[in-house]
């Protein structure tokens, strides 16, 4: 198709092979990405420390996974559980806030050691309840204060908790470290209504040159797409989001890898 990289997400770790990825990376010129998936069980702001203590396991387990097939962060919503939505109290949110910051601190310095960074997820407010807004973001990000953490910024959350996506995208500079370009309907890229070219303009001024990734989902895996309320395909197959999307972006991007 034409991509320079490919995004792998560590659902189950035990399922990736490092180093039969890493032969498939060098034999197709391409290179790759790590995210992760956060269910309930890998929640570093739980009440439970048994379960923020597992959610630190596996955020090292993605380093570590990054590390050995060459991709330079982990990204995603690190920070909580993806559907963890519940309205509660300042003190509460602190609180879990706090869990989070801690055991995100933790990670990152233990990612430094292998030069590794940590691209965090703000998510819409149907997703997640901790942190939704790019200024939620960086404000959380202030709070890790560590030169390894950034944020991963995603179209599709942003067009449903920003004012304006471009904005937004100049309010979080020098902190961005990865992007996904997702249709507004989390389908194809350019199939949509989103301002894609003052999206560019406003990555360029911030001086962003990293990945953009289109980022969709596909209903047959029914973990994934009940946690993204995903309950029809947004296209006749993922590829066809995939190809049309490169081609769409490869159209706009000024600077930056697809």
């Amino acid at each position: 198709m034409g991509f320079d990289l490919i995004e792998i997400c560590v659902e189950d770790p035990a399922t990736i092979d490092p180093a039969a990825i890493r032969a498939r990376l060098a034999a197709a010129g391409i290179k790759t990405l790590v995210c992760g998936a956060f269910g309930p069980d890998r929640d570093v702001s739980s009440d439970d420390p048994a379960i923020r203590a597992n959610g630190l396991l596996y955020i090292n387990k993605c380093v570590e996974i990054a590390a050995e097939i060459g991709s330079p962060f982990v990204a995603g919503p690190m920070y909580s559980a993806t559907g963890k939505t519940a309205l509660v109290s300042p003190e509460k949110r602190e609180q879990q806030l706090a869990w989070a910051a801690e055991n995100l601190t933790l990670a990152a310095d233990a990612a430094a050691t292998r030069g590794i960074g940590l691209a965090i997820e703000p998510l819409n407010r149907f997703e997640t309840d901790l942190i939704n807004t790019v200024d939620q973001g960086v404000a959380f990000v202030q709070r890790i204060g560590r030169e390894n953490v950034g944020l991963l910024l995603d179209t599709f959350h942003m067009n449903i908790e920003e004012k304006s996506i471009p904005d937004a995208l100049r309010r979080a500079q020098g902190h961005v470290l990865h992007f996904h370009a997702c249709g507004n309907d989390r389908g194809e890229p350019g199939r949509d209504h989103l301002p894609w070219r003052d999206i560019d303009a406003a990555l360029t001024q911030i001086g962003y040159q990293g990945p953009w990734v289109i980022e969709a989902f596909n209903p047959d895996i029914t973990e994934i797409a009940r946690a993204v309320s995903l309950w029809r395909p947004l296209a006749a197959s993922q590829d066809e989001i995939a190809a049309g999307g490169l081609k769409f972006l490869r159209s706009i991007v000024e600077k930056g890898v697809v």
